[in-house]
This record gives structure tokens, sequence and C-alpha cells, in this order.
């Protein structure tokens, strides 16, 4: 029997300035392109993206963006990061047969390390300005979790990172969407939740899919806070001061 596969994504070639392409289903990412896709897609400007820094970490939201380029947008995605990556890694993003039954895969490195793991089920777009739009709308979303949500979650709970040292791990994404036939689709902040234990906190993003005037799906975000100490307004002015002046 003749067999689909789920391809790239047509007519997304704007993230080729943020990869280097290994073969079909291989891709690799330099500090610099990380970096630049941190900064000029996500507006985010998080210490660990930068290209020189020691601790430089390729973005988890371009590799969901990768994810979203090779298979498409499908009602139910659930992305589990599993590990931090470091510059020039090779990463594999299997080839996936073009079925609606629900899966699950693993994304791995050139090692054969497991680094990210996508569930998927429900219907499946290709469309490219459908897969374009949901890409730009949650990676914007997520860029700006620092300063403008972690900040006001870790006020409410009087604690916060060590910020000689902030350490804010992205762990997991989910979303489920009633429609992949969308025309004007935004994402927003619903609610924020913060479980503290010790010096580590849960942090859970909700957020909402809309179409128009329409609520078309929702989602969550799962961050590790690491470091935890007693909330200090100056200490995070200061920081907050320092992240939005390593902006333009």
């Amino acid at each position: 029997m003749l067999r689909d596969r789920l391809t790239r994504v047509p007519d997304m070639d704007f993230l080729d300035d943020y990869l280097t392409r290994q073969d079909e289903q291989s891709f690799s990412v330099s500090a610099t392109q990380g970096s630049a896709f941190a900064k000029q897609v996500a507006d985010d400007y998080n210490p660990i993206h930068h290209a020189d820094s020691k601790r430089f970490c390729v973005p988890g939201d371009l590799l969901f963006a990768i994810a979203l380029r090779q298979y498409g947008v499908r009602q139910n995605m659930a992305f589990q990061f599993l590990d931090l990556i470091n510059a020039d890694t090779r990463l594999h993003y299997p080839a996936l047969d073009n079925k609606s039954e629900p899966g699950e895969l693993e994304v791995t490195s050139d090692a054969g390390k497991a680094v990210l793991t996508l569930k998927y089920s429900g219907s499946c777009t290709q469309e490219a300005a459908r897969v374009e739009q949901l890409l730009r709308q949650y990676v914007a979303f997520s860029g700006h979790n620092f300063p403008d949500i972690l900040v006001p979650l870790m006020r409410q709970h009087d604690v916060m990172i060590n910020p000689q040292r902030p350490l804010v791990i992205y762990q997991s994404m989910a979303f489920e969407l009633n429609t992949v036939e969308f025309d004007a689709l935004t994402i927003e902040l619903a609610k924020t939740a913060l479980q503290v234990n010790g010096k580590r906190g849960n942090a859970e993003l909700h957020f909402v899919l809309t179409d128009g005037d329409e609520e078309i799906g929702r989602g969550i975000k799962h961050l590790v806070l690491s470091g935890l100490r007693p909330y200090q307004s100056d200490a995070i002015d200061a920081m907050c001061a320092e992240y939005a002046a390593s902006k333009p």
C-alpha cells in the first residue's frame, strides 16, 4: 500500500534563516541562528539564548516551530521538552505516516538521545498560512513570559528566581483545537498558577486560542523555576531593567 508522508509545510521558508538543513528530516541550529530566532520571531531576550552565552541553548520555541513546519497543525498536540540543546546539535525529526489516528514521536539528537516528544491526534492542516499563524502567535506569546507574566506571578507568591543565575526551564506545552479551519488566529493568556516546593516552582500558563471573536481552543504551558528565594522588589526591578536594556 502506498504510504503518504507528512513532509515540510510549503512556503514556510522564513524558518530557513534560523536552522541548517542536514537532510530532509535532520537539522542543526547554530548559536547565531537560535539567538536570531529568539529575538526576531519570539521577541525573547532571555540571556540563555544570547549567541555569546556560555550557557546557550536552542530555544524550545524553535524546536516547536520546526515540528509544525514538518508535520503541520493537528487538533491536539502536546510537546514535552526533555533536555537543553547545545548549539550545532544535529536533530532528527522522523517522517510520519499521514494518518488520522493518534500517535507519538520522538525528536532525537545525533547521539540517539530523545530531546523532544510530541503526541498528536485529530484533524490536520498543512496549509502554510494557518501553520504560520499558529506558529507566530504562540511563539510571540511564549517569548513574553518574562517579565510580563512571570514577574507578577512571582510577586503574587512572594518568591523570585536567582537574579545572579536566573533559571526558568521550558518543560512542556499542549493545546486542543475545536477546528483547524481558522482564518485570524490569536492567542491570549487566560490564567496562571504557581506551585512552590522549597526552591523549586512549577508554573502553569493557561491560554486561549481565538479565531476572530470565537474561542476555538485552549492550551497550557509548563515552566520550572529553580533557585527560588523570597521576593525582593529591588532585585527584580534590576533584573527587569537589565532585560529591557538588552532589547534594541
